[in-house]
This record gives structure tokens, sequence and C-alpha cells, in this order.
């Protein structure tokens, strides 16, 4: 096991993420986890909405490899054609 200078450390939004997840966009069901952001392996639009929203909104034309800085509860199946989704958390 590696030693982690910053293991005692407390955690931010702006510090870097210490667990990442793939996300399956689904329509119904929540993230798994809260992000801090969301990576695109893929690019394309994505339809998601944001902890303190009651709205979904639309990202279009995200680069491939592009970081949203968004907290999102729900990544939408409709309307999403980026792939390679990663939560970073």
């Amino acid at each position: 096991m590696s030693f982690d200078n910053f293991g005692s450390s407390t955690d931010s939004l702006i510090a870097p993420a210490r667990n990442c997840f793939s996300v399956t966009p689904h329509d119904v069901s929540i993230l798994s986890a809260l992000p801090k952001a969301i990576y695109v392996g893929t690019g394309g639009t994505i339809v998601l909405r944001t902890v303190d929203s009651a709205h979904d909104v639309t990202f279009v034309n995200v680069a491939n490899g592009s970081v949203l800085d968004v907290r999102a509860t729900f990544i939408r199946a409709t309307g999403t054609t980026a792939a390679n989704i990663i939560g970073l958390a």
C-alpha cells in the first residue's frame, strides 16, 4: 500500500477526486454517488440534472476528454449521445 501524504486532509469540492465511477445514463435512476465533476471520454450531448435543480439541462458539443464541473444527480439516457462518462467524487 502506498503512503498518502494527504490522507488526513479534509476533502472539498476543489480538491482532486478521491473516487471515480462509471456512469451509465438512465432516465429515472439517480447516480450511485454525487460526483464533484463529470469526465466525458467520448464527446457529444449530455442531458443532466444538478443537485440543486428541479429541471434538466442540456450540454451540447461537449468535446472528447472534457470535464464538466457540475454536481449531477441524474444523467439522462434520452438525449445523451456522449459516452465513456466517469463520475469524479
